[in-house]
Parts: C-alpha cells; structure tokens; sequence
C-alpha cells in the first residue's frame, strides 16, 4: 500500500514539473507586435523612392488613392469584395498577387487590418496602395515564409466589384 501511494505521488509530482515546464515554453514563445509608429520612417521612405504621395490615416497606415472609383457606397466590414493586388516587402519582394487577368475575392472582414482600413476608401473600379504598417499586416506572427515577422507592406489594390 506504501508503495502504491508513493508511486502515485511520484506521478503527481512529476505531472507538476512537466506542467510547469510547458507553461514556461509557452510564455517564451508570445510575439509582439511592432508598435504602428515605429514603421512610419520605413513606409514614408518607400513612398518616396517609389513617388507616391501617401496620405497618413488615423490608424497610422499611408495611402494613394489613384482613382476614387465609381458608384454611391463604399465596401463594408462585411462585403464580399473583388480584387486585383499586387503585394511586395518594402525591398521589393514579392509577396502575393492575382494572376494576370484574373481577380480574387475576400470578405473583407477576414483580411488584415490594412485592408480591412483601406479597401473601404474607394468605390467600384478603384485603386488604392496601401503602405501598411506591420502590425496592421501580418504582425509578430508574419505569413510563413514570404512575410517575416513585424515587416511592413505595401500592397497595389484595384476594387473590382463588392456585394
């Protein structure tokens, strides 16, 4: 009986270390978002070496509306929009696009942040970059690997359609 007890102490004590230990793995692994403000520098010298003349929002992301679109409302929360984009690393890279002639769509609720902001700015036909700060793109967490973690980006969007 005396071992029976002392064996399931040992258990118990042993489930608390290795419990302890996970939680200790777990606290270490928590990212953080790059504050919006400490982008501003990098997204104002992408604009301009690359000539666009972004406007700065509220939130702290920067814009070009090349063309406001056309019609009576503006996508929402919950539209379903369709889009042509073209998105790059501010050093150029590649990150995502519609193929050539095709277009893609979303309900914008389930985008990143900057688009969720942007996208809303214009109307049915459209276009909008969008110098998005990394914490309202893909933040700490990144996107595999074609976007590091805390990165900025800047993305080319043309508002085909929203329902």
């Amino acid at each position: 009986m005396k071992k029976i007890i002392f064996i399931a102490a040992m258990l118990a004590v042993s489930f608390y270390v290795v419990s302890c230990g996970k939680g200790a793995e777990t606290t270490s692994t928590i990212c953080n978002n790059t504050p919006v403000a400490n982008d501003s520098t990098a997204l104002i010298n992408f604009a301009t070496a690359n000539n666009i003349t972004a406007t700065k929002d509220a939130s702290g992301m920067y814009y070009q509306i090349l063309s406001a679109g056309t019609g009576t409302s503006f996508p929402t929360g919950n539209s379903l929009v369709e889009v042509t984009y073209k998105g790059t690393l501010l050093n150029g890279t590649h990150v995502d696009s519609t193929l050539a002639g095709k277009t893609a769509s979303f309900y914008l609720y389930q985008l990143i942040p900057g688009w969720q902001i942007g996208i809303p700015k214009i109307k049915t036909g459209g276009r909008i970059k969008l110098l998005i700060p990394s914490a309202l793109a893909y933040g700490c967490q990144g996107s595999g690997a074609r976007v590091p973690s805390n990165t900025p980006i800047y993305f080319d969007i043309t508002l085909i359609s929203f329902q």
